[in-house]
């Protein structure tokens, strides 16, 4: 592993000119998103303590030059890969005579198992090893699964690879809320316009190869050499996570997060973290182990749990062995408010059923606009109308009448209006219409619940709560391609079902007791 000085600390000095300036740890004062005592009031004072300290020290090149990019990454490769499976389906069912859902439930699983344990590790291991880990799995295995000589191979190289993509979102929120300064945390909203760039990179670079190179499909016979689109597809999005897993591992080194740390015990390595921030920032933070070590002699009790930071050797030994030990999930449940928050959470991502994009893909045939080219002008256009959501949803979370909670519940119910109005559509165009509203309103909705979920949870188990929270959504996922094989998606009904989801779920996220706008997460 890179050594954590990096190419940070060789700037540390150097060519800023002038003395740096000097930042009281106390001034930012942030207010943190719960209204009562919901974890052990050591590690909550003391998170309140680096919030303050990043506060202070605030936006700066640290971010810019390394937080943003390395950042980006994992959203715009988290809806890259379920594109890339969805592209390659066709001409795959073609060549091995099989039936496309199984691969579909292949990725789904993958993607399960990879949320559900890379979000348990990062709280275990550390956010750095875990971040790079995912990327390196998702590259390998997806170019191997380019040389599959069979469907079996396929689907199981498919499951790999998206252990890696599962593992994405529970660690990439986690890093970027634990670097940021509180008064910026809306960002991680505005960072899903990189969904909408990475579904417009998979179709971009899949309409020439599939173009050309694939075979026309039955009746004509489908052999590998007259079909070889989806494996150079595959290939060069391998290439490409491997490039960028280069970058982000050897270029853009990131530092583990200093509320880890602490969460550890280990005060003195965050307190160097945030000095070592402030330093790239061109500043100096007062901020001190003392600091830290004057709160220790809080009490720990909670009002109905205790919740306490055990950082002996065995404590270690165990948590590795068994990651899911419910050390990591008690925090979420500390206190009657927040288990309902987690509750309510879980809830609201298990509602976001995979069945309702396959749904409005198959209706396209219906107008006999079902060509290779209309389909992927249909995902490019999809694609770019996607993309200004993440900025509306950016202005919006901030605004004091709507909050996270309103903008959330909007245009969640606006995603299932516009999917059941979809159903009245009897020309294509209507249908690209009601699609590209529902393609606008449903980014916000995304990317509102996945910034809001790790804003909730505290640092010691956020990584437990988002691997939780996306664990249910890759659920329906596993089970949407199940019901597809004995469900007819040719009708109507599998689209009133999930609309009435989104209209009840847009209900529910209203009852959520917390609001993340302008607080500080723990």
């Amino acid at each position: 592993m890179p050594s954590e000085e990096g190419k940070i600390d060789s700037e540390k000095e150097g060519d800023r000119g002038g003395k740096s300036e000097v930042v009281p740890v106390f001034q930012g004062d942030t207010q943190d998103v719960y209204d009562e005592p919901t974890v052990d009031p050591v590690y909550q004072k003391k998170a309140q303590i680096l919030n303050d300290a990043l506060q202070d020290i605030g936006m700066g090149r640290y971010q810019a030059s390394f937080l943003f990019p390395i950042s980006t990454v994992p959203l715009l490769w988290d809806n890259l890969w379920p594109t890339v499976t969805d592209l390659i389906l066709t001409p795959v069912v073609y060549e091995f005579n099989a039936q496309g859902p199984y691969l579909k439930i292949a990725q789904n699983i993958g993607l399960l198992v990879g949320s559900a344990f890379w979000g348990v590790a990062s709280d275990v291991w550390g956010r750095r090893w875990t971040f790079n880990l995912t990327l390196f799995i998702t590259g390998v295995f997806s170019a191997a699964a380019g040389a599959s000589p069979n469907y079996i191979t396929l689907c199981a190289l498919t499951a790999v690879w998206s252990i890696g993509v599962g593992g994405n979102l529970p660690v990439d929120s986690a890093v970027f809320l634990e670097f940021v300064p509180a008064s910026h945390q809306y960002l991680l909203t505005v960072l899903s316009i990189w969904w909408a760039f990475g579904q417009l990179l998979g179709t971009m670079v899949a309409w020439p190869l599939m173009s050309y190179l694939s075979c026309s499909g039955p009746p004509s016979p489908c052999p590998a050499s007259s079909n070889e689109g989806w494996r150079y597809f595959l290939y060069a999005m391998g290439a490409l996570m491997m490039v960028l897993w280069f970058l982000r591992f050897f270029i853009f080194r990131l530092y583990e997060s200093p509320k880890y740390l602490m969460s550890r015990g280990k005060d003195e390595e965050a307190v160097k973290v945030v000095h070592k921030v402030a330093a790239y920032n061109g500043k100096t933070s007062s901020l001190t182990v003392e600091h830290l070590k004057s709160v220790e002699g809080l009490s720990t009790a909670l009002p109905e749990r205790t919740t306490t930071i055990d950082i002996s050797v065995i404590s270690v030994l165990r948590r590795k062995l068994a990651v899911f030990d419910s050390h990591h999930v008690r925090p979420l449940f500390a206190t009657r408010k927040l288990a309902y928050s987690t509750i309510l959470l879980i809830i609201l991502w298990g509602k976001l059923l995979h069945s309702t994009f396959g749904c409005l893909e198959t209706r396209g045939a219906d107008f006999g606009d079902s060509s290779l080219y209309k389909t992927y002008r249909g995902e490019i256009i999809l694609s770019v109308i996607g993309a200004p959501g993440a900025l509306l949803a950016g202005y919006c979370v901030e605004l004091p009448s709507l909050g996270r909670r309103g903008t959330l519940s909007i245009f969640t119910i606006l995603t299932g209006v516009f999917l059941f109005a979809s159903t009245t559509a009897r020309k294509s165009e209507a249908l690209m219409g009601w699609n590209c509203a529902y393609s606008f309103t449903s980014n916000i909705m995304y990317g509102v619940l996945y910034a809001i979920s790790p804003e909730l949870f505290p640092t010691n188990a956020r990584g437990t709560g988002d691997a939780i929270v996306d664990s249910s959504n890759r659920i329906f996922g596993v089970l949407a391609p199940v019901i597809a094989l004995y469900t007819n998606l040719n009708t109507s009904v599998p689209i009133y079902i999930s609309s009435a989801i989104f209209l009840v779920a847009g209900l529910i996220s209203l009852l959520l007791p917390y609001d993340p706008r302008g607080k500080a997460s723990l």
